[in-house]
């Protein structure tokens, strides 16, 4: 099957493209920009996804039009089936999804136009219609956590009432701080916190519970998971797929997360990443712990914890802020981590940027911010 390049910063292109990669007969099509897209791809390909993610390693993620669909009807079973507004880049799997979701319900799909802003958002969900043929027409959106708090921080109370219209807002790609799924909840936003990946064609488990055919166990303490929605691997990186997608004694294909965590009362808890752990004085501690803590605490919902090296203890962490409070939150963030997770954890000092730079998927660029702290770190023992 053929492969053609779509712009994924052009929305209404990536959809044209989708109608045919995922309803029609074809091509795939390729986002994410990679300089070297194959001409052909195997028959059943709907999108190739090249991302570098948070760790700044690129990976392109093909996923076949069976994949993509699957993944649309489980959530359209599980949620309800409306029309969708696209608030995400569409060059990435959850933008991806929020397409596909749209192609298969039969609707079209509202694209929020230029940069997000809450007022962009407004007026896009006010567009939106309410009614389908004389029956009700639920709308739905999906969301990062950074994208929600810019919506909630708005004092107009029309974002308000438009942020309350929507069936359900999916809301992805990072943990969401308690605080801020309080506040939501406080607007009257319907919140299904959602889990997946680009492997996944996207998030396939909503609120800890894992979407129709989606399967998922532990091993050694990893999540890793099964099911229809899995992508086929990586594109031409045959070992780096044996890696990340292995078959157990039944045959079954599992694909390793590298996530942390355990199902509990029936639900999936993600505890934190199996490469996000430093050790500190010969104490292992998982940075994504100690953002949780960090993120509970009042201001500080989008903190970012990275790792440092420290000549006592080797290695150590900061808290990246975009906030003027100063370092007198230091003691409180230390006190906060030392009473749950221990002393060895307590961040070392607090780095303060402008703001927090976001990858366009909208996650923290983490390897940005290890850069920026590792830098400034560098400077201090200099000094």
């Amino acid at each position: 099957m053929r492969l053609e390049p779509v712009d994924g910063a052009d929305a209404r292109a990536v959809l044209r493209g989708l109608r045919g990669a995922v309803l029609g007969a074809g091509p795939a099509i390729a986002l994410g920009g990679r300089a070297d897209v194959p001409a052909e791809v195997p028959a059943g390909t709907g999108v190739v996804v090249t991302t570098s993610g948070s760790t700044g390693f690129p990976k392109s993620v093909a996923l076949s039009r069976s994949a993509l669909t699957s993944s649309a009807l489980a959530t359209a079973e599980r949620i309800g089936e409306g029309a969708w507004l696209l608030a995400l880049p569409a060059g990435y799997i959850a933008g991806v999804q929020v397409l596909v979701r749209s192609l298969v319900a039969g609707h079209e799909p509202a694209i929020l136009s230029g940069s997000f802003s809450a007022h962009a958002f407004t007026a896009a969900a006010s567009a939106m219609a309410s009614s389908d043929g004389g029956r009700r027409l639920p709308i739905y959106t999906s969301l990062v956590p950074a994208q929600l708090q810019t919506l909630l921080d708005d004092p107009d109370p029309a974002t308000a009432r438009a942020l309350a219209r929507f069936a359900a807002i999916l809301v992805g790609g990072q943990a969401l701080p308690p605080a801020l799924a309080e506040r939501a909840a406080a607007a009257g936003a319907r919140i299904v916190r959602t889990y997946g990946s680009s492997e996944t064609a996207g998030g396939c488990v909503y609120d800890g519970v894992p979407l129709r055919g989606v399967g998922i166990r532990t091993v050694d303490g990893e999540v890793q998971l099964s099911g229809p929605t899995l992508a086929d691997g990586y594109l031409g990186e045959p070992e780096r797929t044996a890696a990340a997608f292995v078959r157990d004694a039944g045959g079954t294909r599992w694909y390793r997360t590298g996530d942390t965590g355990a199902v509990v009362d029936g639900a999936l808890r993600i505890s934190g990443r199996i490469d996000n752990v430093i050790v500190s004085g010969g104490v292992n501690v998982s940075l994504d712990r100690v953002e949780r803590i960090v993120r509970a605490l009042p201001g500080l919902e989008s903190a970012v914890v990275v790792p440092v090296p420290d000549d006592r203890w080797g290695q150590a962490s900061v808290v990246v802020v975009a906030t003027d409070a100063g370092d007198a939150l230091l003691p409180v963030i230390r006190d906060a981590v030392a009473a749950e997770a221990g002393t060895p954890a307590r961040p070392r000092g607090i780095l303060h940027v402008p703001e927090i730079p976001l990858l366009p998927s909208g996650k923290p660029d983490r390897a940005a911010l290890r850069a920026l702290a590792g830098a400034e770190s560098d400077t201090s023992r200099d000094t």
